[in-house]
C-alpha cells in the first residue's frame, strides 16, 4: 500500500493523470519500483506461506522482514536513481532464493520422512 500511495502522490506532483505511465523521470522510477515490487509480491507470499507451514514459522517469519525491508530500500533506492535499486534487489532476491530453500527443505522433510 505504501508504493501505491507514493504513485499517487507522485501523479498529483508531477500532474500525470491515469492511465498514463509516462512523464517526468522521477515518477517513470517510482511508478517502475511499484511495478516491480507488485510483480513479486504473489511469489514472496507464496514462499512464505509454504516455508512458514512446512519448515518454521518464526525462520520463515524473520526472512519475510527481511525482504521487505529490501523491498522497502529497493523502493527508496530508484526512486532517486536506477543504479539505487541493485543492492537492496540482490538482497531481495537472495531472500527469495532462501524462502525456496525452506519451503522445499519443509516440504521434503514433511512427505518424504516418517
Amino acid at each position: 500500500a505504501y508504493f501505491t500511495l507514493q504513485v499517487i502522490y507522485a501523479r498529483r506532483k508531477y500532474k500525470i493523470s491515469p492511465p498514463e505511465t509516462r512523464g517526468h523521470p522521477e515518477f517513470e522510477r517510482i511508478f517502475r519500483a511499484q511495478v516491480n515490487c507488485s510483480e513479486y509480491f504473489p511469489i514472496f507470499v507464496s514462499l512464505l506461506w509454504v516455508a512458514g507451514i512446512f519448515f518454521h514459522q518464526g525462520v520463515a517469519a524473520v526472512c519475510g522482514l527481511l525482504y521487505l525491508y529490501a523491498r522497502f530500500k529497493y523502493f527508496q533506492g530508484y526512486a532517486v536513481a536506477a543504479q539505487g535499486r541493485l543492492g537492496p534487489l540482490y538482497a531481495s532476491a537472495r531472500l527469495l532464493w532462501l524462502l525456496l530453500g525452506l519451503a522445499v527443505a519443509g516440504l521434503l522433510a514433511h512427505f518424504l520422512l516418517p
